[in-house]
């Protein structure tokens, strides 16, 4: 815990002589076998000097079986009428938000300097259309160096079929919404603070590198000139999007900037919706968890990690729990319903740079009749191994504490203030001493690449993990590997819109 950030037995492929021991192929769990079914990666020629520059994210995309919509005339020249009035912290009237403080109040920033930016729109004149495209399937975006790679999930191949490269900044974050308007269902957001939506038909269609009718906002630092950190569609948000950046704000796009956010000192590493809109969770450089009612843009909730920054996070469907990883090699998982943390996660050697929630999976031990849910989740770091955890909240027992002077004793009915008591809403919790919070054990630990990993996915029938520098490993969950086909398109079969189930020890949904 509290490691420097590496791992004492991680090996690099550029660092340390001594070659480790073997990967294994495969990794058990009580209902069988995970087994690596192919792997994906980038063509080195391609890579850009600035590669090392920028840390590999992935996103899934499901493009659903239409023609691609063409561009609305309206989308192109919207410019900045539409949000003039309603641009938060440019002194025309409207109002910013600042929750640096923790204490739920909202209270204006002076930033009369603060521009509202244009959205431009730009094409890409003579391009060829790919013949090999047929407007459906499963893909893995991802970002190495200055360029974005799009590979088919279905594909055995590990070459990706398109590399789009930008010429003065590295793609750092990327999400996408399949039901998002005017078919631009890709969103970018670059070193530089530019941030891009785009048509993934509409990339894949088209030969060459380049982006093809590309909208483009905060261009050349309009709005923020910082880079961004993440980015995220709003659930149920009408195309609208939001975007954080390294000087702790986040601003809300609807075709234009339309609010400021600061929400804290430093960088915002990574934000994430709950599943239906209404929260919205962020985690920053100074170790914070802060949840939000997003509508009502008011601080819910929130509390500081063990040691260090806080570096991801994610939502159960269900929105009762949330995920936090960071610096101090901890997986925190946040409870909604009690304000405050239930659990840490201890089994990296090294920081905790991916967390999500397996929604897909489903109890072996239900029984039709308990009523117990069971989750099931995933974390990454940096020491390069993957954990699967199983959390049973029934099972969770305060740790032992010993009095001042006194024989170690359990908490019967004498728990510490921190694990009995909910916090008022808006209130941004300490970090809890480590004898109050339970603790618990992965499932498995299994070390899947040879570099860091940053991030991890779950999808119907497989687990992927991606390290820092662009490879992406698809494991297959037990049953799937032996019937899966190069050319079968089940992979995420189901509309990516469609909520899966998370089912407990009972079956209970």
């Amino acid at each position: 815990m509290m490691s420097s950030g590496t791992s004492n037995n991680m090996v690099s492929a550029s660092g340390n002589n001594a070659p480790g021991p073997a990967l294994k192929t495969y990794f058990k769990t009580p209902e069988g076998k995970y087994k690596l079914q192919y792997e994906k990666t980038h063509p080195a020629p391609l890579l850009h000097y600035a590669h090392a520059k920028t840390v590999t994210q992935v996103t899934l995309a499901h493009l659903k079986e239409k023609p691609m919509q063409a561009l609305s005339e309206s989308s192109s020249a919207l410019g900045v009428r539409s949000a003039a009035a309603r641009l938060l912290g440019g002194g025309n009237g409207g109002r910013t938000l600042s929750f640096v403080g923790g204490n739920g109040g909202s209270k204006p920033v002076g930033s009369s300097s603060t521009r509202i930016g244009s959205l431009g729109a730009s094409s890409s004149s003579n391009v060829v259309g790919n013949p090999n495209f047929d407007g459906k399937g499963t893909y893995l975006v991802f970002n190495v160096g200055d360029a974005i790679f799009v590979s088919d999930l279905n594909s055995q191949d590990k070459d990706p079929l398109k590399s789009i490269h930008f010429s003065n900044s590295n793609p750092v974050c990327h999400a996408y919404d399949p039901d998002a308007k005017d078919g631009h269902d890709l969103l970018i957001g670059l070193n530089s603070g530019d941030v891009y939506s785009v048509s993934l038909r509409q990339q894949l269609q088209e030969v060459g590198k380049k982006l093809v009718g590309a909208q483009h906002y905060n261009k050349d630092g309009s709005v923020n000139n910082s880079r961004c950190t993440c980015i995220a569609w709003i659930p149920n948000g009408d195309g609208s999007f939001v975007v954080s950046h390294a000087d702790g704000n986040m601003y809300v796009y609807e075709k234009n900037p339309v609010a400021r956010w600061h929400i804290c000192q430093g960088p915002v590493n990574d934000i994430a919706f709950s599943a239906d809109g209404t929260y919205i969770a962020t985690i920053g450089r100074d170790g914070y968890l802060r949840v939000f009612d997003y509508k009502n843009e008011q601080l819910i909730c929130g509390g500081k990690s063990y040691y260090g920054a806080l570096l991801c996070c994610a939502w159960s469907m269900d929105g009762k729990y949330i995920l936090t990883g960071g610096e101090d090699d901890l997986v925190q998982v946040w409870s909604m319903d009690d304000r405050k943390i239930v659990a840490w996660g201890e089994g990296h050697n090294s920081w905790v740079s991916g967390v999500a929630f397996d929604s897909y999976w489903l109890s072996p031990n239900s029984d039709g009749v308990g009523e117990n849910i069971v989750y099931r989740f995933g974390s990454v770091g940096q020491d390069t191994q993957l954990l699967l955890w199983d959390l049973e909240m029934d099972e969770l027992v305060v740790p032992v504490r010993r009095p001042p002077g006194g024989s170690p004793t359990f908490n019967n009915g004498s728990q510490s203030s921190h694990w009995d008591s909910a916090y008022p809403v808006g209130t941004l919790q300490p970090s809890p001493s480590m004898r109050d919070v339970p603790k618990h054990s992965p499932l498995v630990a299994h070390r899947v690449h040879t570099e860091p990993l940053s991030g991890l996915l779950f999808t119907q029938e497989s687990v992927l993990t991606v390290c820092r520098e662009g490879h992406i490993k698809i494991w297959m969950r037990p049953g799937f590997a032996d019937t899966q086909s190069a050319n079968s398109d089940s992979f995420m079969s189901t509309d990516f819109k469609e909520k899966p189930a998370i089912a407990g020890k009972g079956g209970k949904q």
